[in-house]
């Protein structure tokens, strides 16, 4: 399948992490406010990555199908979760939007980009 052709505005996990670091903005956008549960925060949030010109590529799961084979966006359901998945791609540091609708955007700085390989 070709994802350029018949799925343009979604990425698996390796396209955004390439996306990032060649200067896309990750945006964290939190679909459920944050509660918490013990000693964790629990809430909803996806991701997408945006180009300077204003592109913007969701990030979808490549690890789980719907039954019809449909592509499943990625959600998060722990802070945790938001904050592992930003270190591993290389951020140094994360603002996870906590309110239902907010958004944050991180860039890599150069600094950021030599540590994530």
């Amino acid at each position: 399948m070709n994802w350029e052709i018949e799925a343009p505005n979604v990425v698996t996990e390796a396209r955004f992490r390439d996306l990032v670091e060649s200067g896309y903005r990750a945006e964290i956008l939190c679909q459920e406010a944050a509660h918490k549960k013990g000693p964790s925060y629990y809430g909803v949030w996806i991701m997408r990555a945006v180009s300077d010109e204003g592109v913007e590529k969701l990030l979808v799961t490549a690890r789980t199908r719907t039954a019809y084979n449909d592509i499943k966006i990625r959600e998060f359901k722990t802070i945790t979760g938001v904050v592992s998945f930003l270190i591993g791609i290389g951020f140094s540091h994360a603002d996870v939007p906590l309110e239902e609708g907010q958004r944050t955007t991180h860039k890599l700085a150069p600094t950021d980009k030599s540590g994530s390989k």
